[in-house]
């Protein structure tokens, strides 16, 4: 098992390192292509994509992968159920999405240009679900070169896409600019899926039973999947409801909607993605240890659980560490070296060492996930968010400018990383109170 672990995560780290400079050199010809304003569009339409993407789910790739890895399930079996109901939430969502994109534009983004945008993700919706379900497959085996392998494609096909098909479409409206770019991603995904399926098992005996959903498999997937899916749901409508607070607020006391989105495009576009490089080294971390953890607890090996995730944390942090001080030092050199720009360097100056804790959060989250505590990292992540959600008006309105969104995600940040701690040691001194 730790032979594993730690071939899963040095396998994990390489396809990361690797989907990591795709996915920032993509970040980069976007950057380039966009104007400022079209950018900001696009940023401010993320986090609803972000939230559609949260419900479509439905936290069943944590629970397939959990319960794939204590090798108790018919996986067949699992793997048709899971798809089947997704796919029935997915047709669901896409209604509503369709219902409800012009209203959500216009009043409460405040950008007409933001419909069509909206609507483009829902397209996309199936494809992004079908294929995190069958790469939780491959995270409960333990079997990360098709994971890898898939990202990798699909980063590249992404890249290609927008080098290929961008000209066709520069010279259109902004909308319809963010609208193709978005669509440019179901081209993406296929490939992804094409490359998972490639590995599958091809001499597996699949009868009419396997195909069967199942009651208790579904009911054990939504004891998981609905405390992870209110998790990520309560993270993704603080990330849906940041920009509208944060326009709205800003609109009133005298910003200009221009101002607004330039800022905002900053922030998310530039500052935040380069603070954030390191997490493809702690969220592979956190995809190595979740079956591990999931398999110790079980057994009640509590002495293992405790050692790996004081590694995953320790991990963290020497990536950590140093790249924050270079980023607080030199952060000039990473904005105009990544997106040849000199705006963003005070946002970049203040997050930095603060998201040292965002490093952690994952390994802590993926834990608390792995011993069936989804529930705990809803506490968390509701108690953040609404000190979150609280805090951004009554910032902003002290005509601070994008800083009222910095600094409530700063405090965000401190208290969900510190509730996470505290719910795991409570978790194992709970199953051994010695």
């Amino acid at each position: 098992m730790k032979e594993k672990f730690i071939k899963s995560t040095i396998i994990l780290i390489i396809g990361g390192v690797i989907t990591k400079i795709l996915g920032m050199l993509y970040k980069i010809i976007l950057t380039r292509y966009l104007t400022t304003e079209a950018l900001g569009l696009y940023m401010m339409i993320l986090p609803t994509f972000i939230l559609f993407i949260s419900i479509a789910s439905f936290g069943f790739p944590v629970a397939i992968s959990k319960m794939i890895s204590e090798d108790d399930k018919n996986n067949k079996r699992l793997l048709s159920t899971s798809i089947i109901f997704i796919l029935l939430i997915n047709i669901i969502l896409i209604f509503i999405i369709l219902i409800i994109s012009k209203p959500l534009s216009i009043h409460f983004l405040h950008n007409k240009n933001c419909t069509y945008p909206i609507m483009a993700t829902s397209i996309i919706i199936p494809f992004t679900s079908i294929e995190s379900i069958i790469k939780s497959y491959f995270f409960g085996k333990q079997k990360m070169i098709p994971l890898v392998l898939s990202n990798i494609a699909e980063d590249i096909v992404k890249i290609l896409a927008i080098i290929i098909l961008f000209p066709y479409f520069k010279d259109y409206s902004i909308s319809s600019i963010v609208t193709f770019i978005i669509l440019f991603g179901i081209i993406s995904e296929i490939t992804s899926l094409l490359t998972l399926f490639m590995f599958l098992p091809r001499k597996v005996k699949i009868t009419k039973k396997d195909l069967k959903p199942s009651k208790i498999y579904l009911k054990d997937s939504l004891s998981i999947g609905v405390p992870t899916t209110l998790s990520k749901l309560v993270g993704s409508i603080t990330y849906f409801l940041e920009p509208i607070i944060l326009t709205s607020v800003l609109l009133y006391i005298g910003y200009k909607n221009s101002y607004i989105i330039k800022e905002y495009g900053i922030l998310s576009g530039y500052s935040i993605p380069i603070i954030l490089l390191p997490n493809f080294f702690t969220i592979a971390i956190s995809q190595a240890l979740l079956p591990v953890i999931s398999k110790e607890y079980k057994n009640k090996n509590l002495k293992e659980v405790k050692r790996k995730i004081m590694q995953a944390i320790y991990y963290s942090l020497i990536i950590g560490i140093p790249f924050t001080i270079c980023l607080v030092v030199f952060p000039n050199l990473f904005l105009k070296l990544i997106y040849n720009t000199d705006k963003g360097i005070s946002y970049i100056r203040f997050l930095a060492p603060i998201c040292l804790l965002q490093y952690i959060q994952a390994p802590l989250s993926s834990s608390l996930d792995a011993m069936g505590l989804s529930n705990k990292n809803f506490y968390a992540n509701l108690i953040g968010s609404i000190i979150r959600i609280v805090l951004l008006p009554i910032l902003s309105i002290f005509k601070i400018g994008l800083w009222g969104l910095v600094i409530s995600t700063s405090i965000n940040i401190v208290v969900v990383t510190f509730i996470n701690i505290k719910q795991i040691k409570l978790a194992i001194y709970e199953v051994n109170p010695k």
